[in-house]
């Protein structure tokens, strides 16, 4: 009777699957006329295939026998003879203006509180907060370590959110925050032991830098940095990478050319100078495939654009202009997931020291062991380098709001002149109480090796499918950050920005994996899962993108 039940399940959820199929066939009748009775034969076989692997519900032999052979053919045939980027070019792109399909059958379900929430967040939010998935967000009703929760249920792999560190809600961290909130939040005039403990155990971090400044926010911290480099130097003007973004507030913009190039109302100020982005993929000195980890070629390359940051020295020093700082993230995250070749900052830090200016690295995004090598991703694969001046923001307070700046005694006594610094919510206890125990976490749970670890089967993984789709173009990043640059030429290197927006909503849709795409042109998948991402995630999230390419 139950083996009856079963069989009778199977066959109708056999069925089910091929209605499926025949709707997504019917789908690529959108697209054209390219061969479309291969691609709707290919469809369908791949379709059976991956629902079979894929559902939880099916195994493939199950399968009627038909069924088993149209799928190993199918698997073969693509295996030898496709390059799944012409399938994806064939059959469009799903929930993308390439088909006029939006995410609408996904909107249609959206529960009615979540309904309820983005009604009020409409009326009261200003229209410029941007939303996750715009047109079906998602409605967080708990979180806790890589993963999120919706107002169903449903669980989804959290790959984007790099602000909770050592992951959503960690119970340290939690209790740290909930201990001090219920003693003192009272502001630095007072002493507390929790503000000179936490800038402690910073500095522990920072060899050669002795002294730091608290504040609330990144763009707190880089707006800091400036004016303490303009009143320890005299001096007055900024260098910046391009496509570098350092913060909200307005001098933080008007040093973001993430932000002023594309259509900002703050523009680019005169005494703002944009050397070239150090990116070896797509920058001005941008080296062949075969010489992408070839140490004398990236050596070059770092030469090569340190020495544009010199020749804007002179050009400004030429036009009576004054150098105080060269700002830089140590990998930048918005300007597309950017590895600098090895030694480019001390290089940079060279001519700008010359020029009396300060170096300042801004760790907002990527501080606090993410690298997994080293604690500060400005000290990959040059430990002993040190900046004049450190920023750091988001990860140090896993949620909660925390900045700080980092830099030497002498600094950061000119600051201001005669005028003290004080900042209100500014390295209070219950901000401190965060840090350290965010700081507690990384260690205690030896994050550092865990995210060296990861990265090192992130590179074998998303080489894999480098290997196996002509739409990758690069793939890059260190510990747990990484980017995929998403192509429709590998030669020509052309970015393929509608294919990166349909992966992150097939992949959000279908399979509850997070993410997000960045750079000039929206085109690289952004990977920053928290530091607890482990193994299983990793190979479920690879899985998935691989699937994707064959169903998509």
């Amino acid at each position: 009777m139950i083996g009856t039940k079963r069989k009778s399940s199977i066959e109708s959820e056999r069925n089910m699957m091929h209605e499926t199929a025949s709707f997504s066939m019917k789908r690529s009748l959108f697209v054209g006329e390219i061969a479309q009775l291969t691609v709707k034969r290919m469809r369908y076989a791949l379709t059976v295939w991956t629902n079979s692997l894929l559902s939880d519900r099916i195994n493939l032999k199950y399968l009627h026998s038909k069924d088993k052979i149209m799928c190993k053919s199918a698997k073969q045939c693509f295996e030898q003879k496709f390059k799944m980027d012409l399938v994806v070019q064939a059959l469009g792109y799903f929930n993308t203006a390439a088909t006029g399909i939006t995410t609408c059958e996904t909107s249609a379900s959206s529960s009615p509180i979540k309904q309820q929430l983005l009604q009020k967040r409409k009326n009261f939010i200003g229209s410029k907060c941007q939303i996750f998935y715009a047109e079906d967000p998602i409605l967080v009703s708990r979180a806790s370590m890589q993963y999120l929760f919706d107002e169903t249920g449903r669980k989804y792999i959290d790959c984007i959110s790099n602000v909770q560190h050592v992951g959503h809600c960690h119970p340290k961290v939690v209790a740290a925050i909930s201990k001090q909130l219920a003693i003192s939040t009272c502001n630095n005039r007072f002493v507390s032991s929790k503000l000179t403990e936490c800038a402690e155990e910073l500095l522990k971090t920072l060899p050669g830098l002795d002294t730091v400044l608290f504040c609330n926010s990144g763009s707190e911290a880089n707006d800091l940095a400036l004016r303490l480099a303009r009143d320890f130097t005299k001096h007055h003007d900024a260098i910046v990478l391009d496509h570098a973004y350092h913060g909200t507030v307005t001098t933080t913009m008007e040093m973001s050319p993430y932000k002023f190039d594309h259509g900002c109302t703050i523009k680019q100020p005169e005494w703002v100078h944009v050397a070239p982005c150090p990116d070896v993929y797509r920058g001005r000195y941008r080296l062949d495939d075969n010489e992408l980890h070839d140490a004398d070629a990236l050596s070059e390359a770092a030469h090569r654009y340190a020495d544009a940051v010199s020749d804007i020295i002179a050009n400004l020093q030429k036009n009576g202009r004054t150098l105080a700082m060269f700002l830089a993230e140590a990998l930048q995250s918005c300007g597309g997931q950017v590895i600098p070749p090895k030694c480019y900052f001390r290089a940079v830090a060279r001519h700008v020291r010359k020029a009396g200016g300060l170096v300042v690295m801004d760790e907002v995004q990527t501080g606090f062991g993410r690298v997994g090598s080293t604690f500060w991703a400005h000290k990959l694969n040059d430990e002993d380098f040190i900046a004049d001046i450190v920023t750091m923001g988001k990860p140090m307070g896993n949620g909660f709001p925390v900045s700080a700046v980092v830099t030497r005694k002498e600094i950061a006594d000119a600051l201001g002149g005669k005028v003290e610094y004080f900042n209100t919510y500014g390295g209070n206890p219950v901000a401190c109480a965060a840090v350290l125990g965010v700081l507690s976490v990384i260690s205690d749970e030896n994050l550092l090796t865990h995210s060296q670890n990861m990265g090192e089967l992130f590179q074998k993984k998303l080489n894999e499918l480098k290997a196996k789709h002509e739409c990758i173009g690069d793939v890059r990043g260190v510990g747990l950050f990484w980017g995929i640059d998403l192509v429709s030429d590998r030669q020509s290197r052309e970015p393929d920005t509608k294919l990166a927006l349909a992966l992150i909503l097939k992949l959000r849709e279908q399979f509850g994996v997070l993410l997000s795409a960045d750079g000039p042109f929206s085109n690289i998948i952004k990977i920053k899962p928290p530091l607890c991402f482990n193994e299983h995630d990793l190979c479920y999230v690879s899985f998935y993108q691989v699937e994707f390419f064959f169903v998509f």
